[in-house]
């Protein structure tokens, strides 16, 4: 509860000091409700036109006006009125300063009118604001509880940025994109060529690709085209191309999964490995401090608990690949305790305790849990449910296709989450998206199977993810 000092209690030399650390998304969320739009305060914007991120400057007025943050909430407090304010900028703030905000009590004047000392400090005692404002202290006392204010939800992508600009640096794949034959796929699978993270060869019906290039406004002479009329056969064609060396991972395009996967599983010619085949989404969630996985909603219908190990090591593998530091594994089902009636909270049981034996490796591995206490530390809390998982999960593995492919659907048309996708445990990677993905997620599944290939081939991530922020 915020409480008040009333202009009576208000001694001169009375001082209120807060702490505030920069974040992107206070520049995103001082850039709507501002209206002022200037790139160089902006995140994530070459605003210089060098061809790289620049790192943003925090608009003054921002820095400035978090002094009235101490004057509402502490001093005076709740019922403060502005009259005026003078402010002198003497050095800009940058994301991630820690900013000390200090008013104090200049002068007291009939009216309820008090003055106050203004500044504004970095960490390391650097002034950046300087300044004075006067107000009308409140004369009453009055308790606010700010609990209740509405939350603000920043749709950002943060983390497939990274993915991105992580892939950028390793070789670019050889990849063979099958169908590229619609606008969404054929611009997902040039887009990822222009960023240097594959170098496709298109299979498909060239009469329809040309179209969606036409479409596009594009040029594929740079670009090798197979002619096969067939989506299937365009499929068995690119799986043939990874038997023999020339591509070393398969984008799906404007086909059916089924068709593309009916010649990846095959047991004669296919791309099986030991290891069972299975799907991993990789959401990107505003709001959420890491990527989630969810594995397996595309592939694998019913898994049975040996189905269920793979998928589980499988997602883990990725998770790793992307940086993730023993990746926390979530094992869904539909409560958070063991009970025969329900078979998906048997095998999560089982899962976790495969795990502790080392059976399923390079992550931590709980359940059962159900979705609210494996995401939400508060809903974990609630029930008592104490593990280094719980609330903090970073891969969840779902009971069955369904329920996967619904909770990756719902957190992309619900919760604004951006979605890539990849097969794992075939002998290459393969870039799976739905037909209805726009070209940022076909961007972002190749961002992953470059990183993934890259984590294969020398046991090390490309980049570590640092779980408190990018």
């Amino acid at each position: 509860m915020a409480t008040n000092k009333t202009y009576e209690q208000i001694t001169v030399g009375d001082t209120a000091e807060i702490v505030r650390e920069c974040s992107s998304n206070d520049l995103l969320v001082y850039a709507h409700a501002s209206g002022n739009h200037n790139p160089i305060h902006l995140p994530d914007t070459d605003w210089t036109g060098d061809g790289h991120i620049d790192k943003p400057v925090a608009p003054a007025m921002w820095v400035g006006g978090l002094a009235a943050a101490v004057l509402g909430n502490i001093l005076p407090g709740p019922g403060t009125v502005y009259k005026s304010q003078s402010f002198r900028f003497l050095e800009g703030a940058a994301v991630g300063d820690k900013l000390h905000v200090k008013v104090t009590a200049k002068e007291k004047h009939p009216g309820n009118i008090v003055v106050f000392d203004l500044s504004v400090t970095r960490g390391d005692g650097t002034r950046l604001v300087e300044g004075v404002a006067e107000v009308a202290a409140p004369t009453e006392t009055i308790e606010f509880d700010s609990s209740n204010l509405p939350a603000i939800l920043v749709q950002r992508h943060r983390h497939f940025n990274r993915m991105i600009e992580l892939a950028r640096a390793l070789p670019p794949l050889s990849t063979a994109v099958v169908a590229p034959d619609d606008t969404n796929s054929l611009e997902g699978a040039l887009m990822a060529a222009r960023e240097g993270l594959i170098r496709p060869i298109l299979i498909g019906a060239r009469a329809r690709i040309d179209k969606a290039a036409e479409d596009l406004g594009e040029d594929l002479d740079a670009f090798e085209l197979i002619d096969i009329e067939d989506e299937t056969e365009a499929a068995g064609r690119a799986v043939a191309m990874v038997h023999e060396g020339r591509v070393e991972a398969i984008m799906k395009g404007h086909l059916h999964t089924d068709h593309l996967l009916h010649h990846v599983v095959k047991a004669d010619g296919g791309l099986r490995t030991r290891r069972r085949i299975s799907h991993v989404f990789v959401m990107d969630i505003p709001g959420r401090k890491t990527p989630v996985l969810i594995s397996d909603a595309a592939i694998n219908i019913s898994p049975d608990l040996n189905t269920k190990v793979d998928i589980t090591q499988n997602a883990i593998d990725l998770a790793l690949a992307l940086g993730l530091e023993t990746p926390r594994v979530g094992i869904l089902s539909a409560i958070e305790t063991v009970n025969p009636a329900i078979p998906s909270s048997l095998d999560a049981a089982i899962l976790s305790k495969m795990a502790e034996r080392g059976q399923i490796t390079g992550g931590i591995v709980d359940g059962p849990l159900a979705m609210d206490n494996a995401i939400d530390v508060q809903a974990a809390r609630s029930k008592g449910i104490t593990s280094l998982v719980a609330g903090h999960a970073e891969v969840l593995i779902v009971p069955n296709l369904e329920s996967g492919n619904m909770l990756a659907k719902e957190l992309t048309f619900i919760a604004h989450a951006e979605s890539s996708g990849l097969v794992i445990g075939a002998k290459v990677p393969v870039m799976l998206t739905s037909r209805a993905d726009d070209s940022r997620a076909r961007l972002a599944s190749c961002a992953l199977a470059l990183l993934f290939k890259h984590w294969q081939a020398t046991g090390a991530p490309a980049g570590v993810f640092d779980r408190e922020g990018v």
